[in-house]
């Protein structure tokens, strides 16, 4: 099925972003002419919710900061709710190109979720030392698992179809790194189809990054743990994709 634009819902799931997010979703209601623009503010304390209204985009706010999973969930529950067949997970800090969007959203015809790819053959993305041993080691493993290709397992740019929407609107991971390493298990054991395209990683437009040396320095160990948890997580039977 090919889908228009004006049946793809972004979600950019936005914890105090107030310096960037007005830019931001500028930029994709201009690329992306007739897409719906939901933000989900996690728990910000600045001024990203009122700029964000203000810039055209609808908002949902979370009460405190669940992280990317929690917020991510909330988007699938309005899209499921609203009748949005596509829902497209953006960050909202700039790195994501909006103009991606539609060749990720295409795939969709014979996928359930398309994930834009930062080590796919496109763009100059590099990381090193824990993090890039980190994401190496789940992309084989997790490849494995899902029997399908993929090189960026911890990417937060993703196109979901019909049936990923239903499945995620219901059982969506929020801890950390659920939002991609356990989202894609959990997604697979719900019967989703997987894809994957290739995408360039802008710097950020502004704001603080998420992570610190520190973080980066416990990644891999971290990145480890929440594999081990998705695939000693309990199997959640549901009718949502059948």
């Amino acid at each position: 099925m090919v889908y228009s634009l004006d049946q793809v819902l972004i979600v950019m799931p936005a914890f105090n972003e107030a310096e960037v997010i007005a830019q931001v979703i500028a930029e994709v209601r201009l690329t992306l002419p007739g897409v719906h623009v939901l933000v989900v503010s996690d728990g910000s304390t600045d001024e990203t919710v009122a700029i964000a209204r203000n810039a055209g985009a609808r908002v949902l706010e979370l009460p405190f900061n669940l992280g990317v999973g929690g917020a991510m969930r909330l988007g699938f529950r309005y899209a499921q709710e609203n009748g949005f067949p596509v829902a497209v997970q953006l960050d909202s800090d700039g790195q994501h190109n909006p103009a991606d969007v539609p060749s990720l959203v295409a795939q969709l015809d014979a996928s359930d979720v398309v994930i834009g790819a930062r080590f796919a053959g496109e763009g100059d993305y590099s990381v090193r030392g824990p993090r890039k041993w980190a994401m190496k080691f789940l992309s084989g493993t997790l490849s494995g698992a899902l029997s399908t290709r993929l090189t960026d397992t911890t990417s937060g740019f993703k196109a979901h179809g019909p049936r990923a929407i239903a499945l995620y609107a219901q059982d969506f991971p929020a801890e950390y790194l659920g939002d991609t390493i356990e989202a894609l298990v959990t997604g697979h054991r719900g019967g989703l189809r997987f894809a994957q395209v290739g995408v360039a990683m802008r710097e950020r437009a502004g704001g603080t990054p998420s992570h610190n040396q520190w973080k980066s320095a416990v990644y891999l160990g971290r990145a480890f743990f929440a594999l081990a948890i998705a695939f000693l997580r309990p199997r959640r039977w549901s009718t949502a994709v059948a």
